[in-house]
């Protein structure tokens, strides 16, 4: 459940998953954190195709101030 917490951002899991065996806790805290890695991405992504309707002389300083 340790694992699992640590997914959800230190929020208690609800008492439901207590009746989850170990190997399923970690198959869905690994599915948690693949699915943030793949969402962070996307939002990335999208971040950089929207610098790409900035003024290229103004992109260098909108990157600084986006991605600090």
């Amino acid at each position: 459940m340790g694992r699992l917490s640590g997914e959800l951002g230190g929020a208690r899991p609800p008492a439901s998953f207590a009746e989850l065996d170990a190997g399923e806790l970690v198959r869905l805290a690994e599915a948690l954190k693949a699915e943030r890695a793949r969402q962070a991405e996307g939002l990335n992504q999208a971040a950089e195709e929207a610098l790409g309707l900035v003024p290229a002389l103004a992109r260098g300083a909108v990157r600084k101030v986006l991605f600090r």
